[in-house]
């Protein structure tokens, strides 16, 4: 067996994973301006007595939390990226980081809620005009930090499309700009509930909101454990199943006989394919055939048997 040199056939797992992503950037700025706004919330809530805007706090902390670890995945995904012991690349620390994010959360929204029910119970005070400046304040920096995710994109960078796909595939940043839109609806519930008791004396509306603001945590927390967990326990993606049949076994005679696709990172595959052909090629045939159309799909290993004919070998 003469020496070969493999390099030609080998690749790196690393599938752009060390880029920084355009949304690392603003997500950090969204993440400092989050806290700095959750911190004066959490103590005017609980200095005025307004549940409301603790829980408003308490829900900007929810997402600076799932931000912060966004921003750290994103920095450690970028700095391992090319550190082989990561069998396909790095891109599951995002996952990771949201489904710790996710436990934390969970937390917070049962504090929130036992808080809540006391506050039913027990009213407190709520010194209204100082609670309701703050929480204006909460929702002027809600949107600033959505236009700041949001933004800027859209306008300048939609003729190319990998930006423009890159906004559906970058999990991190369309979660960081959804839950400043939650924010921002938390705060205006907090603003109304403020207002409400202040002109109308109802208090109840008051401890009424900190239980929306659970609710919405705890969905939010729920909803973020199943999707990461699904993909740190490498769940089958179905999505491309078509497709690839489609591929591989449209106008010819090979078939499909083992089909494992599994999500490795925001928005990129790998997959583990099994072909029988009466007339079978070389791998990189199919592989090439399935590059063109499916450029997610970044890692394959394919096998392929050629189909004998059962008749011959029970003769035999």
């Amino acid at each position: 067996m003469h020496h070969h040199d493999l390099s030609a056939w080998q690749h790196d797992h690393t599938f752009e994973q060390d880029q920084v992503r355009t949304g690392e950037r603003r997500i950090c700025i969204v993440v400092v301006l989050t806290l700095v706004t959750m911190l004066i919330e959490i103590v005017a809530g609980l200095l005025y007595g307004s549940i409301a805007l603790l829980a408003d706090g308490l829900h900007m902390g929810s997402h600076a939390t799932a931000l912060g670890i966004a921003a750290f995945a994103y920095a450690y995904a970028r700095r391992h990226a090319h550190d082989d012991r990561f069998s396909f690349g790095t891109g599951k620390v995002n996952a990771l980081g949201g489904f710790a994010g996710a436990v934390l959360l969970a937390g917070f929204a049962l504090y929130m809620g036992i808080e809540s029910v006391a506050r039913f119970v027990n009213p407190v005070a709520i010194v209204f005009d100082k609670a309701i400046a703050v929480a204006v304040i909460g929702l002027f920096v809600n949107g600033i930090s959505a236009w700041i995710l949001g933004g800027g994109e859209h306008h300048h960078e939609h003729h190319h499309a990998g930006h423009a796909g890159h906004w559906h595939t970058d999990h991190n940043r369309r979660s960081a700009y959804f839950h400043v839109l939650a924010d921002a609806l938390t705060s205006l519930l907090a603003i109304v509930a403020l207002l409400a008791g202040k002109y109308l004396g109802w208090q109840w509306m008051d401890p009424a909101m900190g239980l929306v603001g659970t609710v919405l945590v705890t969905r939010w927390s729920w909803g973020l454990l199943r999707d990461s967990s699904q993909v740190l326990l490498d769940r089958q993606v179905q999505t491309l199943d078509q497709d690839i049949r489609g591929i591989l076994e449209s106008g010819t005679s090979d078939r499909i006989s083992d089909l494992h696709i599994w999500s490795i990172g925001p928005g990129i595959y790998a997959g583990i394919i099994a072909l029988v052909s009466d007339k079978p090629e070389p791998p990189h045939v199919y592989r090439s055939k399935l590059e063109v159309r499916l450029p997610e799909l970044v890692h394959t290993t394919i096998e392929v048997e050629p189909c004998t004919d059962i008749g011959h070998v029970s003769a035999a």
